[in-house]
């Protein structure tokens, strides 16, 4: 069993029109973290390169799991009603090839 961090699968960044997907980096704890298909300058782009490891379209259902599980919600920063994702977070998250 092999673990990757998403940066090691994927480029992460944010005005990212190019992306697979995005998922909302601001917002509620409760939006934080969800991913859409709808770009965003202000949203995390996520662009799968090494698709002979990981389909992106398996990655966003991945990644919709985790926010349906309030993954985010402990990376989350700040302390009033709206919080925000570092992109240095995301990077970070640990997938696992079995």
């Amino acid at each position: 069993m092999s673990e990757y961090r998403l940066k090691d699968v994927a480029t992460v960044k944010t005005n990212f029109e190019d992306a697979d997907f995005w998922i909302k980096r601001r917002g509620s704890e409760h939006m934080i973290g969800k991913p859409t298909k709808q770009f965003d300058s202000e949203h995390i782009g996520i662009k799968v390169t090494k698709t002979d490891t990981i389909i992106p379209e398996f990655l966003y259902y991945v990644f919709e799991h985790l926010y349906g599980r309030g993954e985010f919600r402990r990376l989350a920063k700040g302390s009033l009603k709206l919080v925000h994702l570092e992109t240095s977070d995301i990077k970070n998250i640990k997938l696992v090839d079995q």
